[in-house]
Formats: C-alpha cells, sequence, structure tokens
C-alpha cells in the first residue's frame, strides 16, 4: 500500500508526452480537483525512447526521474498521461508517491459493459500496455474478455502535424467502424479524447480516459483525507483471464 506524506495530498502532479495535455488536465483539475494545486512535467521524448525501447531500463530511469521531480515538488499523487509509459510508471509507486496510469480507470469500467471490446490505438506501442491492464482487469472481475484491437491508419501522422480536427474525425470514423462488433469502445490515448464529442448518438459506449482518471485521483485524494493509513493508488497482481484476440 501506498502511503501518502501527510503534506502531500493537496498537491497533484501530471507526467505528460505532449503539452497539449495540460490545458485538458488542468480543466478537469478545477472541476474535480479544487482544492489541490497542480504541477505539470512534459516530456516528448519519453514516449519516443519507449516506442524504441519499450519498457527498458532506459526508459524506467527517465520516468522514474520525473517522479522524483515531482516528488520532491511536494506531489503526493501523479498521474501518468500516456498510456505508453502507464505501466512503468504504475510500477514506480513507492511510499509517499501514489502514481495513477490514466487508463486503468477507462479500462476497469470497460470489463463491465461485454465480453467483446473494441481497442482504438493511434500508436502500436500503446497496444501492448492496453490490452495488458484489460486482461488484469477481466480477471479481477472474473470474466472472460474477446479484444479487436484497430491502429488507425494515418492519425498519428496528423496529430503530429497539428491537425486536430483530421486526428479526431479518423479516430471517430475508426469507431464507428468497430461499434456495430463490439460491446464497447475504448479510445486508448489522452489525445483521443475530444472524438467522442464526434460520435454523438452511438449506441455502443465510447470510453475515453482524462475524466475518468481524474476523478480516481479525487478518489485517493479523498481516502487519504478519511483514512490517511489507507489511502492507496496501488493495484494487487492478478491472474490473467483468458482472452481472445482477433
Amino acid at each position: 500500500m501506498t502511503e501518502l506524506r501527510p503534506d502531500a495530498a493537496g498537491k497533484v502532479g501530471f507526467l505528460h508526452t505532449a503539452q497539449v495535455h495540460v490545458a485538458t488536465f488542468d480543466a478537469l483539475s478545477r472541476k474535480h480537483l479544487p482544492s489541490a494545486s497542480t504541477i505539470h512535467r512534459v516530456d516528448p521524448e519519453a514516449l519516443e525512447l519507449a516506442r524504441q525501447d519499450g519498457t527498458s531500463e532506459r526508459v524506467r530511469a527517465v520516468v522514474a526521474a520525473h517522479l522524483a521531480e515531482l516528488r520532491d515538488a511536494g506531489c503526493g499523487i501523479v498521474l501518468c498521461t500516456c498510456s505508453t509509459l502507464g505501466e512503468v510508471a504504475e510500477d514506480l509507486s513507492a511510499d509517499g508517491l501514489a502514481v495513477i496510469r490514466i487508463d486503468r480507470p477507462m479500462l476497469r469500467r470497460a470489463v463491465t459493459l461485454g465480453p467483446r471490446i473494441g481497442v482504438l490505438v493511434a500508436l502500436t506501442s500503446t497496444i501492448e500496455p492496453t490490452t495488458g491492464v484489460l486482461t488484469e482487469e477481466a480477471a479481477d472481475a472474473g470474466t472472460d474478455i474477446t479484444l479487436e484491437v484497430s491502429v488507425v491508419e494515418g492519425a498519428w501522422d496528423a496529430f503530429l502535424a497539428g491537425d486536430a480536427e483530421a486526428y479526431h474525425s479518423r479516430i471517430a470514423q475508426a469507431a464507428r467502424g468497430l461499434a456495430g462488433r463490439c460491446d464497447v469502445v475504448v479510445l486508448a490515448q489522452a489525445s483521443m479524447e475530444p472524438a467522442a464529442a464526434l460520435l454523438a448518438g452511438l449506441e455502443t459506449p465510447v470510453l475515453t480516459s482524462p475524466r475518468s482518471a481524474v476523478e480516481a485521483v479525487a478518489a485517493v485524494q479523498r481516502g487519504f483525507k478519511n483514512d490517511p493509513a489507507d489511502a492507496s493508488a496501488e493495484h494487487l497482481p492478478r491472474e490473467p483471464a483468458a482472452v481472445r484476440r482477433h
């Protein structure tokens, strides 16, 4: 269990790999963490390193250094907003610092909505960490799931070019294609969140991660205030569920 320092529950850190996320999470923090002060660290190169080296020691060292700086700045809770780095960041939770990966709250909900789960990613490096968490959460829920994972062609190029309209349009189009074959569609990366607004009226639920992740931070914060000895953002190891991938 990660116990927060008594002076740290009111300061929340965010680890991003794109500057665009700062405004998004500042707005969510004002709504869901009104009493917290926030600190942001942005490192696009960490994502590129993870795309090349996965969860190598080099990646772990970079993430650990950012978390240490946020901890030294007074943060007791850190939200890692990058799905690719989420596993490494979550594993670095330690006494005095609770680290939450952005996609876990969303994926925990996804496995409750039906066994057929569609996953949209813009980066192939997001596939393994996302499907890994879905496996863990399905095991915890005692259910088997079937995953259909789709890489949205051209989406990441549009994102890097700053063409948000094209990025979100491609994602929404891909989500519509998956919706008829799935019980729920997951937009695996935080940057995809605005695409959900283009899917109004779609019968299949479409889940995004930013709001649910900040709500999870708020829950940890409340837990600390109510019972400091019981505030934790860690998750017990889970046995893998039976997962069939198309």
